[in-house]
């Protein structure tokens, strides 16, 4: 049996240690080696033994959670997983976490129903082991680009594909490794894209801010999507968390539903979700692209986008932080390219051209 996961705590309240302790120990593949109040106690604990991944807070006495991860990252790069309370005015500040070399964010968990317990110990854990698997990248200075001009968002060119009865769609999903690999992604379509709807494994009260993060440094316009928002050209929409995200149609109109329900494949959004209706509403007109993360949800809705007529794409195993749900969706057969992170946004381009 290979070793377990060594997980080492670092948060300021002895009630968040404790539950993080008994979530994490009740799998059986992961090991708690240690909890620390601050940093301080953190680096004392990691000169005995060198965790496999931590688990931080954001705001602690002594040190800040983001300059010890700054320091971290620097010297002794280690998987980092964020655990954060998310309200709305720190959700900005995990984003600074993630741009300084976090791998994940985790919510902290709450005292409440059986079933809020139990889908936050499957999701805290499954972060913790994506992020064991994970390639630690260089840190990259995100830029910013000129803001978006009002006309550019009203008035397109005209376009071949415009003079279509049914305009194309992009669905995207993605997990661990997600946020930069979205950035990357984006940031070079140009204004008159077709209308992508993404998928993105995270908690709530975070993708509003992601999404504006996105908005403010690519061309196309990004926004969390609400309940019966039209999917337009030159517009991605981010599922909001905790909440699954489907593509439906009404005429020549494609729009997002917003919805509650069960977890599909662990998750929700659940990218699976997004396929399946993208399969269902879009068909052939779609192109599919599933990324870099642990777990194998969209697998199964990749393969009904496949059979639908949808043109497919995975992340390859070198620019995947986790390679679980691109190597899925390969495994069952359903993908028409393998391509590395950079290239995937020309090839949707060039599908979406095709005739």
């Amino acid at each position: 049996m290979p070793d377990r996961i060594k997980v080492l705590i670092v948060d300021d309240s002895a009630l968040v240690r404790q539950t993080l302790v008994d979530i994490l120990s009740s799998d059986p593949g992961i090991e708690v080696m240690g909890t620390a109040q601050d940093p301080f106690a953190a680096a004392q604990k990691m000169r005995i033994q060198k965790p496999d991944v931590i688990t931080l807070d954001i705001e602690m006495p002594r040190m800040d959670g983001i300059t010890f991860l700054q320091k971290l990252m620097s010297q002794h790069p280690i998987p980092v997983v964020i655990c954060s309370t998310l309200t709305a005015d720190r959700s900005a500040t995990a984003l600074r976490a993630l741009d300084s070399g976090a791998v994940d964010i985790i919510t902290k968990p709450t005292v409440g129903t059986k079933r809020f317990f139990e889908e936050s110990r499957i999701r805290i854990c499954d972060i913790v082991k994506a992020a064991a698997m994970s390639r630690l990248k260089k840190v990259i200075e995100i830029r910013k680009v000129a803001p978006k001009l009002t006309a550019d968002a009203v008035i397109e060119k005209p376009t071949k594909a415009m003079l279509k009865t049914t305009e194309k769609i992009i669905a995207v999903g993605a997990s661990t490794g997600g946020t930069e690999a979205l950035r990357i992604f984006l940031e070079k379509f140009p204004r008159d894209v077709p209308g992508i709807v993404i998928v993105q494994h995270m908690p709530e009260n975070f993708t509003k801010a992601f999404a504006t993060r996105l908005n403010s440094i690519c061309r196309v316009s990004v926004k969390e999507a609400a309940d019966g928002d039209s999917i337009l050209r030159g517009q991605a929409l981010i599922a909001p968390g905790n909440k699954h995200l489907l593509i439906k149609r009404s005429g020549a109109r494609y729009y997002a539903e917003i919805k509650d329900g069960p977890l599909v494949s662990r998750h929700r959004p659940s990218v699976d979700v997004l396929f399946r209706s993208a399969a269902r509403y879009a068909g052939k007109n779609a192109v599919g692209v599933i990324m870099t993360g642990m777990g194998d949800d969209g697998a199964k809705g990749m393969l009904e986008m496949k059979e639908s007529g949808a043109s497919t794409i995975a992340q390859d195993e070198a620019s995947s932080v986790v390679f679980g749900m691109p190597k899925e969706a390969i495994k069952l057969g359903c993908v028409d390219k393998i391509l590395p992170l950079e290239r995937i946004n020309q090839a949707v381009l060039d599908m979406c051209n095709e005739s």
